[in-house]
């Protein structure tokens, strides 16, 4: 913010609501900020949200599997039709925050103080959507959203186990129910090339995807946790230092894919590793980068006229205070419920992080 107030030609120190450039100028000035603040919250959100929807619910088809049937010259064969599909559901939340003070305040108040103000409001936005992002990941049981307009939705995780019926994976002609939540079976200290997690959601996704020479273009995310038991494994190119050239005969990952957290490697099995604090410790998010991506978000219906991102929807005075309020509607939930694995690195059997059960 504070080089857009630059722009203005305000200084630090210079009283806001005092200001000679005008209340308007500044106010614009912040909607152009809040824009290029909702463009790369969008730009960070892709790497797990396929589109962006004002549907509430969908449902997804699927071709079906099986073989073609044997006939004879003067025989005929039977109908066939798809019959999979999963019906997915979105939820639709209203998020806000204000800024507030009484007419005295307000008159002291100092680009640098207003600046910080709305800092604040935006990392606020930026923690709510990463947390709703990570919560619609990692719970692995089916939630219930009541929708003002459309009652209760049911909005569904990642592939659960439970009775719906996905494509053939690579290798099988039936369809069959599947789970992409996983349990390692040994403790992050068992972490070796033995046990070796990367191996286990690399081969979950590319059942569903396939393979490619070359590898898959896969991203998991880890907790700094679980860093030097990943950079151990044999399997492991560790990405070096930028500010140190490699030298000869030295293997280094190229093309290294825009996404959360700082790339630590590439797991020859086909994995970007990225180190990205905000998964739990003992948890892995795994992701085809190729594939729609897992989740959907909701919007309002153009028609509403509602904002979609971080907007300042009002700004009211009655004396001695004055208000800006800021609002962001908007939920997560899971639509490609194939592409995305959550493993937990435990010797029982998987349970959502606290913070998202």
């Amino acid at each position: 913010m504070s080089a857009i107030f630059g722009a203005l030609r305000l200084s630090d120190s210079d009283r806001v609501y005092n200001a000679t450039t005008g209340q308007a100028v500044i106010y614009q000035a912040i909607q152009e900020h809040l824009a290029q603040h909702n463009a790369a919250l969008n730009a960070a959100m892709s790497v797990f949200v396929d589109e962006t929807t004002d549907q509430y619910k969908r449902r997804y088809r699927l071709p079906g599997g099986g073989r073609l049937q044997a006939r004879g010259l003067q025989s005929d064969v039977a109908a066939v039709k798809q019959t999979g599909y999963w019906d997915v559901a979105f939820p639709l939340y209203d998020f806000g925050a204000a800024i507030a003070g009484d007419d005295v305040t307000l008159a002291y108040m100092t680009v640098a103080e207003l600046d910080r103000h709305i800092s604040t409001v935006l990392q606020q936005d930026v923690n709510t959507a990463r947390w709703e992002l990570l919560r619609a990941l990692f719970r692995s049981s089916a939630r219930t959203f009541t929708d003002e307009l459309w009652g209760d939705l049911t909005i569904q995780p990642l592939a659960n186990g439970d009775s719906v019926v996905y494509p053939p994976v690579i290798g099988s002609d039936s369809e069959a129910t599947d789970t992409h939540y996983l349990a390692s079976g040994y403790t992050a200290a068992n972490i070796s090339d033995s046990n070796d997690p990367y191996v286990t959601v690399v081969a979950e996704l590319e059942e569903h995807f396939g393979t490619v020479t070359g590898n898959s273009p896969i991203a998991v995310f880890i907790n700094a946790a679980q860093t030097a038991k990943t950079r151990a494994l044999a399997g492991v190119v560790e990405t070096p230092d930028r500010w140190i050239d490699p030298g000869d005969s030295t293997a280094v990952p190229t093309g290294l894919p825009p996404i959360p957290g700082k790339i630590i490697g590439r797991h020859m099995e086909g994995a970007w590793i990225s180190q990205w604090d905000y998964i739990p410790s003992g948890y892995m998010v795994a992701i085809h980068m190729e594939a729609p991506k897992p989740l959907i978000q909701r919007v309002d219906a153009g028609d509403t006229g509602l904002p979609q991102g971080l907007a300042l929807v009002a700004e009211d005075q009655e004396f001695p205070f004055r208000r800006s309020t800021w609002r962001h509607r908007f939920g997560f939930g899971v639509g490609n419920r194939l592409n995305g694995v959550v493993i937990q690195i435990t010797d029982g059997s998987y349970s959502a992080p606290t913070a998202y059960a």
